[in-house]
């Protein structure tokens, strides 16, 4: 039997996290262009690892996902919170995603005192029916977004209180 675990992330993740952005598949959800973007993304979603404020999933010992909290450096803006969550595409559809979530927000609410997580989400990426799922609700949209090869990609704002 496959067992989940979810645990704090640590800077060992790294090539994990490297590994799952260079997914052709995740990569079209991602603002990154190339290696050198994919790298900076990792080092700074790591540096949240220092403040316990990013989790692992691991399915029968092997990591899958992860999931942060961009924590907020100034005291007016500490009660909310962006989120990031990323699955490795071979573990999709297995609750991992549902399970990083819920245990971020309880981190959010218990650990940091988080009232209120939010998240961007690019037009089309299934994710946005975990969110709902979840009670995450559409506040903004941004149709826009992002230019590639001649083609828009529109980005919404999703929210969820915790209060």
């Amino acid at each position: 039997m496959k067992e989940l675990n979810i645990r704090l992330t640590a800077i060992e993740d790294s090539e994990y996290l490297t590994k799952w952005f260079l997914q052709p598949d995740v990569l079209q959800y991602f603002p990154m262009y190339d290696l050198k973007e994919v790298d900076d993304t990792v080092r700074i979603w790591l540096g949240y690892t220092k403040y316990g404020a990013g989790l692992t999933a691991v399915w029968n010992k092997i990591p899958c996902g992860m999931a942060v909290l961009n924590l907020q450096p100034f005291k007016k803006f500490a009660h909310q919170c962006l989120i990031s969550i990323i699955v490795d595409e071979k573990y999709r559809n297995k609750g991992i995603g549902t399970a990083l979530i819920k245990d971020l927000m309880k981190l959010a609410k218990e650990k940091f005192k988080i009232e209120l997580l939010h998240l961007e989400v690019y037009e089309k990426n299934p994710a946005i029916r975990l969110y709902q799922r979840l009670g995450f609700k559409e506040f903004g949209k941004q149709d826009h977004f992002i230019k590639d090869q001649g083609k828009y990609v529109g980005k919404i704002f999703m929210e969820l209180s915790l209060t």
